[in-house]
């Protein structure tokens, strides 16, 4: 099992015990079709949704595990528009609104095994009424939408020639009068450069990347072998194209590996690092690794790039040369709806690639 499924496989089997009975049975019947992590998520809204019913007197509970069926079942359409009200307004649990919908969402799936799918020794629904079925959960990002909101804020062209000439040399000449910084810049920036070279040549997500073994790259096919998001078999890597372009940068971390991160020779860990107070190194974390981009975006003079939007980087650039179901199946979506962001996002590309061939015409 990869590391990340296995530490929210850990998570779902240590909050189960807490839960009612009816959601403990919910868990069971998805967990041969959800990942461990998606429905950690849900035991989260859970949790989420139960202290709010315990904090409003809407159950007579004092744990978790006492609240009871026949309470979901007498809730009002009142009750749900206040909770709705509670997630977008209450500190600490303010959330925007694709949080408040996949927390909705999270309900409605609940409820809707509990009246449709699970029943009583009788052979009766569980929940004789269902409020969660009068609710509109109004989708809340379209590929449109979440292309505009990425216009201006990915890497394109020699930009990204431009970044990882940043990232290998000139970072370090920006932080010379910082001993630590320039310390840490020297010891890392080969693995640095190759882990933010390998997400633009590829388009890995960074749960991907972090479970990547050195045994995952093959070289001479450019191929690496990941488990994807949302494959919940564990028995099998999904083999990912990356580009030639890696090579270089994947062959230099690799050479020093060893040596530079002391890996002891259990560790099957492509990337590492030393944990502070350790002598040997480790695998990477996906906080490390999403601390490290924002690291020399910031510097960069891009403060908003990310892990993901260098994802999308790729993936733009991926979709200019290729169709949208080559597309789909590089960056590993489900659904070709997802991609279709980049149908959009090419749009403008495409314009503002012929305006500059029209002015460079002009200037011959």
């Amino acid at each position: 099992m990869n590391l990340i499924k296995q530490k929210d496989r850990e998570e779902l089997d240590a909050k189960l015990p807490s839960m009612p009975w009816f959601i403990e049975q919910f868990i069971q019947y998805k967990l041969p079709d959800l990942s461990p992590s998606s429905l950690v998520e849900y035991m989260r809204d859970y949790e989420t949704f139960m202290k709010w019913l315990m904090a409003e007197g809407l159950t007579e509970a004092r744990t978790l595990r006492e609240v009871k069926l026949g309470e979901l079942e007498v809730l009002k359409m009142e009750s749900i528009d206040n909770y709705r009200m509670f997630l977008s307004t209450h500190k600490p649990e303010r959330n925007n609104r694709t949080t408040i919908s996949r927390k909705l969402s999270s309900l409605r799936s609940l409820f809707h095994y509990l009246s449709q799918i699970a029943e009583d020794d009788d052979f009766y629904p569980l929940l004789k009424r269902n409020v969660m079925a009068k609710v509109t959960i109004k989708r809340t990002h379209k590929p449109k939408d979440t292309a505009a909101k990425l216009e201006g804020k990915l890497l394109q062209e020699e930009e990204i020639a431009e970044f990882m000439a940043y990232v290998k040399v000139y970072y370090g000449t920006d932080v010379t009068s910082n001993k630590q910084a320039l310390h840490a810049f020297e010891l890392n920036h080969v693995r640095d450069a190759c882990i933010i070279g390998f997400i633009l040549h590829s388009g890995l997500r960074v749960s991907e990347l972090v479970n990547l073994n050195v045994d995952d790259i093959d070289l001479k096919k450019k191929l690496c072998y990941v488990y994807r998001k949302g494959k919940n078999d564990d028995t099998f890597k999904t083999p990912v194209y990356f580009r030639h372009d890696a090579i270089e940068d994947l062959t230099g971390y690799l050479a020093l590996r060893d040596t530079r991160y002391k890996a002891p020779r259990k560790e099957k860990a492509l990337f590492l690092a030393i944990a502070n107070g350790k002598n040997e190194g480790s695998r990477m974390t996906k906080r490390a690794i999403q601390a490290m981009v924002i690291k020399y975006a910031k510097r960069f003079g891009k403060p908003y790039l990310s892990v993901h939007k260098l994802r999308h980087s790729f993936a733009t650039d991926y979709y200019l040369q290729n169709d949208i179901y080559k597309t789909q199946e590089q960056l590993g979506h489900a659904s070709p709806e997802t991609t279709q962001i980049y149908a959009h996002l090419t749009d403008k590309t495409m314009a503002e690639a012929i305006d500059r061939r029209q002015n460079e015409g002009k200037t011959d």
